[in-house]
């Protein structure tokens, strides 16, 4: 087989390739239709909204051998600079809503009393809080800050202060934790218990589930208008991020619920956090120990949330895990077509690179000269500094000679 100029687009990387046995088996619904509809009509009325472009990438797909290439670009949400901004907000407005009606202050309050203060006297004694590698929080900050309650945010050691400059500026306190996101999100749910407060978190396990539910829901939008945008025969693939993943089994619901046959869809995670990987290679959830040091932050999560995992074990055609440098390539790569996307971002599409070079993994996942491909670039620069610092041809090439040697 031909070897594909992407290769020197992209540059050869090593990266895993795991088909899924548990594909395509009966599951269970995670998110139900009605609750998604509901997300959309919440959502398309806040001020602000607008849907985020799906480009085409045909000079990327052309080097790629597939047939067409299009990539959802977050950059621009809410002016959040990611699609997370669709989740945690939304999920701080039914919280605060179902409060108020438990505690009597109204029953049917909507987000637009909230937001003009109509129950801010009740609103104010209620905190929020969740543990973040960024993006998340940022969701939650804003939407503490837009619907008038308080706002306590866990970030974890590797956390850029770039970051967290961008959370505190919505009214929020941060707090930084010792150790990976994982150990933030327990502290997180420790201090929650112990102060009464309620967690916001996008990551759910055993007993906290509808919070997490609710954020998936608001993720949803972000496939369906991807869906809504796509023109010609439907998409035969698509390429999403893990973390812990959620968003990844939002996609992976809304794409079955917009196409018939529904595209096959990969998972990407970095090689150093690749839980939902080693998830399925085990046939169960499964943590992955160490201190994940992705350039990825976004994705550096060590175990797989409950709902998404209960979505992805049978929806997802294979899971990925590639390497940061094969990020930071991706990123100047776009940067050249005109595309700011941080280093979160970029995995889905760093997935679809890899695999459509290697003549193996074309095979197992079926890629193609007539393959319609949709990825999404789940952040801009979020860290403004950090992806100056990234896209830059002479510190990108002293951070890939790092990581090769690491």
């Amino acid at each position: 087989m031909k070897q594909f100029t992407v290769t020197r687009m992209l540059g050869p990387h090593p990266f895993s390739l795991f088909p899924n046995p548990r594909a395509g088996t009966p599951g269970v619904v995670v998110l139900p239709n009605g609750g998604f509809r509901r997300a959309k009509a919440e959502i398309t009325g806040w001020a602000g909204y607008a849907p985020t472009p799906l480009l085409d990438l045909p000079a990327l797909a052309q080097g790629a051998g597939i047939g067409t290439l299009r990539l959802k670009d977050e950059a621009g949400r809410f002016g959040l600079g990611s699609f997370k901004a669709l989740g945690g907000a939304y999920a701080v407005a039914n919280l605060l809503t179902n409060a108020l009606a438990r505690s009597g202050v109204a029953a049917a309050a909507s987000s637009a009393d909230l937001a003009a203060g109509r129950y801010r006297a009740a609103t104010e004694a209620i905190t929020v809080t969740c543990a973040t590698d960024g993006n998340h929080g940022r969701s939650v900050a804003w939407g503490a800050q837009r619907f008038g309650c308080r706002c306590v945010i866990f970030v974890h050691a590797t956390v850029s202060q770039g970051r967290v400059d961008a959370i505190a500026r919505y009214g929020a306190e941060v707090r930084r934790v010792a150790g990976t996101y994982d150990d933030s999100v327990r502290e997180a749910a420790r201090q929650a218990e112990a102060e009464g407060w309620f967690v916001v978190s996008d990551t759910s396990y055993a007993g906290y589930t509808e919070v997490p539910r609710d954020v998936m829901q608001g993720y949803r939008l972000m496939a369906d208008e991807a869906a809504d945008q796509w023109t010609g025969p439907a998409p035969t693939h698509v390429f999403i991020q893990g973390g812990v993943g959620g968003v990844a089994a939002a996609v992976s619901v809304q794409m079955r619920a917009r196409f018939s046959p529904a595209p096959a869809l990969v998972v990407v995670e970095p090689d150093r956090a690749a839980c939902l990987l080693a998830s399925a290679e085990l046939g169960e959830p499964t943590a992955v120990a160490g201190d994940l040091d992705t350039l990825m932050a976004g994705l550096a999560c060590g175990e797989p949330s409950l709902l998404a995992w209960q979505e992805l074990e049978r929806g997802a055609q294979a899971f990925m895990a590639v390497p940061d440098e094969a990020a930071v390539a991706c990123m100047r790569l776009l940067a050249d077509q005109g595309v700011v996307a941080g280093e979160s971002g970029v995995a889905g599409l760093v997935g679809c690179l890899l695999a459509a070079a290697d003549p193996a993994a074309r095979a197992t996942l079926g890629l193609g000269a007539e393959s319609r491909v949709l990825a999404f670039s789940t952040e801009g620069a979020t860290d403004p500094e950090l992806y100056r610092t990234l896209v830059s041809s002479r510190e990108s090439h002293r951070l890939s000679n790092r990581l090769a040697g690491s």
